[in-house]
């Protein structure tokens, strides 16, 4: 961990995720439905479900593997949405933890108007936008203007293995 990483709590993260809904309910848009970014943006998409009471959405992507997940590579978008039905209504909005480089938000935001031609508004929500993003989502809790790393209290469960579990729960 470097001094310039940005370190986050349970508890901190679950008020970031209330501030951007508020912040969403406040501007008055109205969304037919939510679709997250797997995986950094399942726990926003989950919780922002829940409380607009929208269906939710998971599209899977992939581009930070390299460099013990540091540094990111070619964008992957897999080829389907993913949801119990398919997503109502024209208007959608698209959660992630945070925009980074911004080269992923953007390019799902033009692979959702592609692929879902009922579609006439896609609005994007993240917790952070680093300063380096290209891409400028529509609601953002924090604007990070010195791009740390941001240590996310669910990072903990990636080096974390079932051998581990023993003597972490007793």
């Amino acid at each position: 961990m470097s001094a310039k990483d940005l370190v986050v709590d349970w508890d901190e993260y679950h008020r970031l995720v209330e501030r951007l809904a508020l912040q969403i309910h406040e501007s008055g848009w109205h969304f037919d439905a939510i679709v997250c970014l797997a995986r950094g943006g399942l726990r926003v998409g989950d919780i922002l479900s829940r409380i607009f009471d929208r269906p939710l959405g998971v599209m899977f992507t992939s581009s930070y593997r390299e460099q013990a997940g540091r540094q990111q590579g070619a964008i992957r978008i897999g080829e389907h949405l993913c949801s119990a039905a398919e997503l109502p209504g024209t208007h959608w909005l698209l959660v992630d933890d945070l925009v980074d480089s911004g080269q992923t938000l953007g390019e799902i935001m033009r692979v959702l108007l592609a692929r879902h031609s009922q579609l006439r508004e896609v609005r994007s929500a993240v917790l952070w936008q680093k300063a380096i993003s290209v891409t400028r989502p529509d609601y953002v809790v924090e604007f990070l203007a010195n791009s740390p790393w941001i240590r996310q209290p669910f990072e903990a469960y990636d080096t974390l293995r079932p051998e581990s579990l023993r003597d972490r729960v007793s």
